[in-house]
Order: C-alpha cells, then sequence, then structure tokens
C-alpha cells in the first residue's frame, strides 16, 4: 500500500484512515437507498439515517431531482419521494446498468427500513 505523503494525502487515498471511516457508495447513493426503501421520510429521517446534515440532504435532493432520479409529491404538510430506477448510474464504468439494479440489491435490508419507518412513527 502507498504510504501517505503530503503530495497524496488529497487525491482519494485512504492510508491514513481507520476501517470504519468510509463506504463504498456516495451519500447521493444512500439517500436513493433510504428513499427507494421508504419514499415518505422526511428529510431530517434521511439525514438521520445517512449520517449527514440536513443541509446535504437537501442539496442531494437538489442534484437528484435535477437529474431526473427523485421526483417530489407534495402530500399535506409532507412529500413522498418517487426514485427513478429506469436511469442510468453515472460512472462509465457502470455504463449500461441502471439505479434499479442497485436499488434492488441493496433496496431490501430490513433492519435499516425497520429504522427508517421507526423514524416515521416517532415523528407523527
Amino acid at each position: 500500500m502507498a504510504e501517505r505523503t503530503e503530495s497524496n494525502a488529497g487525491n482519494g487515498d485512504h492510508a491514513g484512515r481507520g476501517p470504519g471511516t468510509w463506504t463504498f457508495l456516495t451519500n447521493h447513493g444512500h439517500v436513493l437507498i433510504v428513499l427507494y426503501r421508504n419514499p415518505e421520510l422526511r428529510q431530517r429521517d434521511i439525514a438521520a439515517l445517512v449520517g449527514i446534515t440536513e443541509g446535504a440532504v437537501q442539496r442531494i435532493l437538489t442534484d437528484l431531482q435535477a437529474c431526473g432520479y427523485v421526483a417530489t409529491e407534495r402530500v399535506g404538510r409532507r412529500n413522498r419521494y418517487a426514485v427513478d430506477g429506469s436511469l442510468g448510474l453515472r460512472h462509465p464504468l457502470e455504463h449500461g446498468h441502471c439505479v434499479g439494479e442497485l436499488l434492488e440489491r441493496l433496496g431490501s435490508d430490513e433492519p435499516a427500513f425497520a429504522v427508517a419507518s421507526s423514524a416515521t412513527k416517532d415523528s407523527q
């Protein structure tokens, strides 16, 4: 493994970080998974599940909506989110694959869904 130096410290090298400090998916991916599991979550609940701030959730939702991955429907005082799984993944290495493939594989994790459902019930 490469030694971490000042010259490679900012290039994505994770040599100086512990084993639990990075993940394979981006926060955008995590937000999509959470919305796929429970489209009626509040932004506060999304933030808690993903481990980011509400402001970060707002920015990510803006990105996802601008590209058509997420549509928002106002239902009373709340939002309901719809994820478009037919759209393609964005990196060239993922060419030919759609978001729905990822969501089908990772979107059915019962423990996380139970936490999301619990967070929604607690907020009502």
